[in-house]
């Protein structure tokens, strides 16, 4: 098993008044050559954006992108379905596979509240599909002490998961302290990404704290041990 640790505190961050950007992989004026990507996955930015803060309208294409909000208010447009806001709650999970090209905007849908998410995007398998749009709700009893799938491959057969053009898998888990999850890759060409997003967890004699992150590859199943009561993030993707 081949692992490589990338501590919360030397993400790269972006201080824009409105918005507070903590970046995993190179983005933005954030560069790093050593932290470009993980395999297909691209981009983990956990931001917080102010109340009634937010993106204008901006292009993407050719991407695969899933927003995963965790506190506030997310209210987002598109020119696919959407021309009117459309909220995505926690609890929600958002995805959008850019495709030939999609103009959207994101805001801050609270006038009070801070909105925190996980904005995730994954290089696409196919190229040039026709853009796409799709939100659906996870319950939170779902991923006690249990992996909770939220997104898979669109050839995936599991009708309960978000889908996307790439044979990746994003699960939450929460985990009571003391106990261990095994977790099984799909293939020996995988990669797992895991985001600490609360609490302590040992893997791989590391001990990660909130935000912390490992990527595990070269491996078919790998342990997480809670020390205290944490909730994980996995992203799964082939990184060969």
């Amino acid at each position: 098993m081949k692992t490589i640790v990338h501590r919360a505190n030397n993400r790269g961050f972006a201080n824009h008044g409105w918005l507070q950007a903590h970046h995993s992989f190179s983005f933005a004026s954030f560069y790093d050559n050593e932290k470009i990507n993980f395999g297909a996955l691209r981009v983990l930015n956990d931001d917080i954006i102010a109340p009634k803060m937010g993106f204008g309208t901006h292009p993407h294409d050719n991407m695969e992108i899933i927003t995963i909000p965790l506190k506030g208010v997310l209210k987002h447009k598109d020119d696919i379905v959407h021309d009117d806001w459309q909220e995505v709650l926690p609890g929600e999970v958002q995805v959008m596979s850019a495709g030939t090209g999609v103009q959207h905007s994101e805001i801050n849908g609270s006038i009070n509240e801070h909105l925190s998410l996980f904005q995730i995007w994954i290089i696409p398998n196919q190229y040039n599909v026709s853009p796409r749009y799709d939100q659906k709700h996870f319950n939170k009893k779902d991923r006690e002490n249990k992996l909770q799938i939220l997104v898979s491959s669109m050839d995936d057969a599991n009708d309960d998961v978000l889908k996307i053009h790439q044979d990746a898998k994003i699960s939450r888990l929460y985990l009571d302290e003391s106990n261990m999850f095994d977790y099984t890759l799909k293939t020996e060409n995988h990669g797992v990404y895991v985001m600490v997003i609360s609490g302590a967890v040992t893997m791989d004699n590391q001990i990660l704290g909130p935000r912390d992150a490992l990527g595990v590859y070269a491996t078919h199943k790998f342990s997480c041990l809670a020390n205290e009561n944490s909730e994980l993030l996995f992203i799964e993707v082939p990184v060969n």
